[in-house]
């Protein structure tokens, strides 16, 4: 038997019941083992996603784990046994973008698992073989779950190029942003400073590669103004990416990966004109952004596993929502395997009460999409 967290409308979820499914034409079967949460995830079960962002009924999870089961005809039969990864945008392969090689930015439009597709939030999940990544046998799954998150930071690394010795920062030190501090560590900066409003953060901070930790008052015309090659936005909340801009020296580099929930926040075009600074912003993660982060994780480069904070079963998928906005909240992933309270009975509505959802706002996240 296997479960599914399915989401029929926002608001309203139910753990479904079914046969595993059976891979078709080039399709994989993979046991989840771990899928964590995130503000899309939010956006989803609230009805928040754009308009072509989500498909209801759909079962969430695009940040996923886990060991391939079976395969369809024509999938290689050698990745039965092997724990993967796998790339959630599924490209049209046949347009000028997904030629390019960004099939997140496939000009047939919007189709990712978790939004589109079913997601991870399941016990079996089926994806397109030709989307995984197969990890290292011992490697760690619970740790291989942050590499979705990853991928998209690690595009926006790629897109600044840090180089030795150059003066960086990072805006924001959540998951995002410990992810970017352990990417950019590792270009031997002669700084890397994390600007991060939560002084309960600084500590990890530290751990993740950042070699001080300041408050986003020293950004504009404080302290830090202008004193970085590259800065790399991961809070996504109102004023960051004005920050990141700020903190750029004239001539430096800038990307921005989050989009903030007002939508009249903006970066002043007379600061960016002044400052001459490049910018680039994130939407996804392409297959070369996902093949550089399986290789910093299976090198060590990129320790995810010190993200987590809670793993909970399938059927506390409301607890795990709930817990993944606490601002004392790391990484939260559901965990098909581990046992917990009995399953509810199959079809039973589990989302009458809407307190159980009452939450804090984060004050910095992912989110994906088209601002992915």
């Amino acid at each position: 038997m296997s479960r599914a967290v399915v989401v029929d409308e926002p608001g309203r979820w139910r753990l479904a019941r079914s046969e595993p499914p059976e891979p078709g034409p080039g399709e994989a079967r993979v046991r989840v083992a771990a899928a964590g949460l995130c503000g899309s995830d939010r956006e989803l079960f609230d009805g928040a996603r754009p308009p072509g962002f989500a498909a209801y009924p759909v079962v969430p999870g695009h940040e996923w784990s886990g060991t391939v089961e079976a395969v369809g005809a024509g999938a290689d039969p050698g990745l039965v046994g092997a724990r993967v990864v796998g790339e959630g945008y599924r490209g049209c392969l046949v347009c000028a973008r997904c030629r390019e090689g960004a099939p997140n930015l496939c000009e047939a439009g919007y189709d990712e698992t978790g939004f589109t597709r079913p997601g991870a939030f399941a016990d079996h999940l089926l994806v397109p073989a030709r989307l995984l990544h197969v990890l290292s046998p011992g490697a760690d799954l619970r740790a291989a779950a942050l590499l979705e998150p990853a991928a998209v930071i690690a595009a926006a690394v790629r897109q600044v190029a840090a180089r030795p010795g150059e003066d960086v920062a990072v805006v924001g030190a959540g998951t995002l942003g410990m992810l970017a501090l352990q990417f950019l560590a590792a270009s031997s900066p002669a700084r890397l400073v994390a600007v991060e409003p939560r002084a309960g953060r600084a500590a990890a901070a530290l751990a993740a590669g950042a070699t001080e930790v300041r408050s986003p008052g020293d950004a504009g015309d404080g302290a830090l103004a202008g004193a970085f090659d590259v800065v790399l936005e991961t809070a996504g909340a109102a004023g960051t990416a004005r920050t990141a801009v700020e903190l750029a020296r004239r001539g430096g580099r800038v990307a921005i990966t989050g989009l903030p929930g007002d939508p009249a926040d903006a970066v002043p075009t007379a600061l960016l004109v002044t400052r001459t600074v490049s910018v680039a912003t994130v939407c996804g993660a392409g297959p070369a952004d996902w093949a550089y982060t399986v290789r910093a994780f299976s090198t060590g480069v990129l320790r995810p596993a010190d993200l987590v904070t809670h793993e909970l079963p399938l059927a506390d998928f409301a607890a795990a929502l709930k817990l993944s906005a606490a601002p004392e909240a790391g990484k939260v992933l559901l965990c098909p395997g581990l046992p917990g309270r009995p399953d509810p009975p199959e079809g039973a509505d589990l989302f009458e009460d809407r307190d159980l959802l009452e939450r804090p706002e984060p004050t910095s996240g992912r989110t994906d999409g088209p601002v992915a």
